[in-house]
């Protein structure tokens, strides 16, 4: 049987990583050249394989760029000298997101009652 499970991937195109966080292929690249963290493997022809690690990294820059309006000097050194404090809040903010969705999905269902 084929598993679809996306946590179960190993490696993600650079289209379908752009996909996840609604921006252009461009910026991932550009991201690259500016966080040392996001290194993705490079296959033929400069084919970039993303790993899980360089996804939720890439979603922890989204997150304070996109999100919380950070420069990218701002982003790169809170990476550089809290990483650990700005993944929790990053996981508390994404766990009340979806705690939230989970809310009104349930408030739409009794509504239509």
């Amino acid at each position: 049987m084929l598993n679809t499970d996306k946590e179960l991937k190993l490696y993600y195109s650079i289209g379908e990583v752009a996909d996840m966080f609604g921006v252009n292929q461009s910026l991932l690249r550009f991201w690259e050249k500016e966080f040392p963290q996001i290194s993705p493997k490079t296959a033929g022809r400069g084919i970039r394989q993303y790993r899980k690690e360089d996804v939720e990294t890439i979603g922890l820059i989204y997150h304070l760029v996109k999100e919380k309006g950070m420069t990218l000097t701002g982003a790169r050194q809170r990476l550089k000298d809290n990483k650990e404090a700005t993944i929790r809040n990053y996981e508390i903010v994404n766990r009340l997101k979806a705690i939230k969705d989970e809310l009104l999905a349930i408030k739409q269902e009794l509504d239509g009652r």
